[in-house]
């Protein structure tokens, strides 16, 4: 993975960043996302400081409430997550032909949508968004934009109905 986004004075985002960490060293590893995410809080999660510390795969400000939130939607929801994926990619893309750090954000993505209307579907766009230029190029960025929007449009249209 690439060099992560720095969420100075944004733990929220942190968390983001946290959970697409997660995901993908959950897939490469064939461990829980609950052991992962246990992993992290003890050893990634608020440990290091500045530019160097997410160099090495560090997160100093994140929340963990919603770091967990966001794993355990992405575990217990999987299957529904990566049915919102699949439908929105053309017919010759498959989700396991997508770089695996794209398919972490779009489960982690996925999950939050899915699991009702808090955040706004735009604040997951966006957040997600400043997550995929920390980590994709700007090819593969504008490419997870066009999935999460088509995503939150599908399952949250009344919020983009005004």
């Amino acid at each position: 993975m690439s060099k992560p986004p720095k969420p100075a004075g944004r733990p929220r985002t942190g968390a983001r960043v946290a959970a697409v960490q997660a995901l993908f060293q959950s897939e490469q590893t064939g461990e829980s996302a609950e052991t992962v995410a246990a992993q992290f809080i003890r050893h990634r999660i608020g440990a290091g400081e500045g530019a160097e510390a997410f160099e090495d795969g560090q997160v100093p400000l994140a929340h963990i409430p919603l770091f967990e939130t966001i794993l355990k939607a992405a575990a217990t929801r999987s299957e529904d997550a990566d049915a919102e994926i699949r439908a929105r990619l053309s017919k010759d893309w498959t989700l396991e032909r997508l770089d695996p750090v794209l398919r972490a954000l779009l489960r982690a993505a996925a999950a939050e949508l899915l699991s009702g209307k808090e955040p706004p579907a735009r604040v997951v766009i966006n957040e997600y968004l400043d997550v995929a230029r920390g980590f994709l190029d700007e090819e593969t960025s504008r490419f997870a934009n066009g999935v999460l929007d088509a995503m939150a449009h599908a399952l949250r249209p009344a919020e983009f109905a005004r």
